[in-house]
This record gives C-alpha cells, structure tokens and sequence, in this order.
C-alpha cells in the first residue's frame, strides 16, 4: 500500500512539472542553458553594411554563448518573400526571430514611426545622433514594444537621395509627373503628391526591374541601398538632398526577448547595441567611397543649394500640417530637439 501511494505522488509530481512548464511564459533558472536556433531577416543584399552587422551579431551570439545561440541570416528579405512589410509583421506576430528595418517600414503598423523620416528634419548626422540617443530614441522604443518588438539598437540607412532616369533634379518643378517608386507609407506618398510626382508604391525587390523597363522613372533611397543594388545601372542621375532621414531597428520578437533568462536577455541587448552601433560606423564610413563608385560609374550628381532646398520645403509644409496630429506633436518635437 505505501509503495502504491509513492507512484501515485510520483505521477502527480509530474503532471504538476509538465503543467508548469507549459502554463509559464516567465524565464526559468535554467534559460540561460537553452540553445536557440534563431532566423534573422535582412532587407537587402550581403554585400550591405546592414548584413554586415547581422553577421556580427551572428558571429558574437555563437562565441560569447559557445554555440548555445545560432542565428542564420536571410539576404533579401527571403523570409517574407521580398516584401520588408511582411517582415515587420512577422517579427511582431514571432514567425521571424530578428530583423533589421527601417522604421520608415514600421510605418504599417503604426503611422507614428513615420516622425523619424519627416521630411527635411535633420540636415545632417550631428543633428540625428543625440536624438535616438535620447529622448526620441527612447520614445520610439516604447511603440515599438507595444507592437511586440523588442529594439536592440538603432543602425543607419542614411539620408534617402533620390535617382531618377529623366533629367537633373533642381527644383519641384523638375518634379512634375515622374513616376516615382516610394516605401508603402502614406507619408511619402502624400509628400511625393506634394512634390508633384506620381508615386508609385512596390517592393523593393521590384525595383530595379521596373526602372530597367522604364515602368518607373525614378525612386529614392539612402546611398548604401542604392550602391548595394547597383541602381546606377538604371538610373543616371541623383539629387543628393538628405531629405529625409531613415533609421534601422535592430528588432527582437518581444515575446521571445522576455522569455529568455536575464543573463541571455543582458547578452542580445549588448551585443545588439554593438552591432547596430558597428553598422552606423561602417555605413558612413563606405559612404564617400560609394558615392565616388557610383559618380565613376556614371551617374551625375546634383547637390541642390540652400535656396533650392528652400523651395522644396516649402512645397512638402503641407506634409507637417497633416500629419502633427498623427505623429502626436510631443513625439514631433522629441524629434525636433525641442
């Protein structure tokens, strides 16, 4: 009789373990012996400094864990079919363990991310630095968590350029009726409108065969982008404007960050920050040496005066006038410095 009512204690004991183990999404004590089999995506191709900094954070990952923590990294948005909107979707629903995006993507899902790309809001880096080390960065921390992602460190697409097959850009006037290929994001799409353009939304895994068939005239990316995917093949002229600021999140699927021990959550955190941080350095430190590639290669570029850039500010005004109220004029003027 007593050794039956031991195997029924026994049996008890062990439904109550398994049933624990199923019902809590806390961390337990021994998390941090887990190994983890990851998927990152990144939006565009190996040779870009974003890929570069996914592999750093692969390479550090696998040595500081001992092989505990393997990430593979997916070019090209290959998780998502090459669409970065689904990938950012992905990330928040956990399908997709870690990506690096532009917030100007994050965009679909909440049109706030759009105030860090506002156009004509930083003339250059000494003015965006200070901004995601501060407040604005840590506001956009805060949406982002409540879309289920967990930002590890900001990285750097750089100030969008645009290219074009037509004529040089001077004025918004050069603008009037080129087709062209913007991000799906409202923002733009209201902006470019403004400008005078027909915007044309796709995925960047479109791009360069729409310009190449000339079913678009032109589109507008940061200078990494454009050399990375050799859009001077297809395009032969860019107006370098810095019109518009694009910042990377380095992104964890938040339901997957909280569930890891303390000590890996202290581990993705500092190594996330030194790999987005790694990316920002290496992004402007190619950055001469690709806008040399791509005038080498044939493409002319036109750097607009103080006056020309007046008049395309004034012509986007109506951009802030909508949209105030939708970034929410707090998180606008984090962004502002003000």
């Amino acid at each position: 009789m007593l050794k039956k009512k031991w195997s029924f204690a026994a049996i008890g004991l062990s439904a109550a373990l398994v049933l624990g183990a199923c019902g809590n999404d806390e961390p337990d004590a021994s998390a941090g012996e887990k190994e983890y089999d990851l998927k990152m995506s990144v939006t565009v191709s190996e040779s870009s400094t974003w890929y570069e900094a996914a592999e750093k954070l692969k390479e550090d990952l696998a040595e500081e864990s001992d092989g505990r923590i393997n990430l593979e990294l997916y070019a090209n948005e290959q998780l998502s079919g090459g669409d970065s909107g689904k990938a950012v979707e992905s990330l928040s629903k956990g399908s997709i363990d870690l990506t690096f995006n532009s917030t100007i993507i994050y965009s679909i899902l909440d049109d706030r991310f759009g105030v860090a790309s506002a156009p004509f809001l930083f003339n250059n880096t000494d003015e965006v630095d200070p901004v995601f080390a501060g407040e604005g960065g840590d506001k956009i921390k805060e949406i982002l968590a409540e879309k289920g992602v967990h930002a590890l460190g900001y990285g750097e697409n750089g100030f969008r350029q645009l290219t074009n097959s037509q004529l040089e850009v001077k004025s918004p006037e050069d603008l009037k009726g080129l087709k062209i290929r913007i991000p799906g994001i409202t923002m733009y799409t209201d902006l470019y409108r403004e400008l005078g353009t027909d915007p044309q939304t796709m995925t960047f895994s479109e791009v360069f065969t729409s310009l190449q068939q000339g079913t678009i005239d032109g589109q507008e990316n940061p200078i990494d982008v454009i050399h990375s995917s050799k859009l001077n093949e297809v395009q032969e002229y860019m107006t370098m404007w810095n019109y518009s600021y694009d910042p990377l999140v380095l992104g964890m699927n938040k339901k997957l960050y909280d569930s890891l021990s303390e000590e890996d959550r202290e581990l993705f955190d500092r190594l996330g920050k030194e790999a987005a941080e790694f990316q920002v350095e290496r992004a402007r430190e190619k950055e001469a040496e690709q806008i040399a590639a791509l005038e080498e290669a044939g493409m002319k570029l036109y750097y607009p005066s103080d006056e020309e850039l007046a008049q395309f500010k004034e012509a986007v005004q109506p951009v802030y006038d909508k949209y105030t109220d939708i970034w929410g004029a707090d998180l606008l003027s984090a962004f502002r410095g003000e």
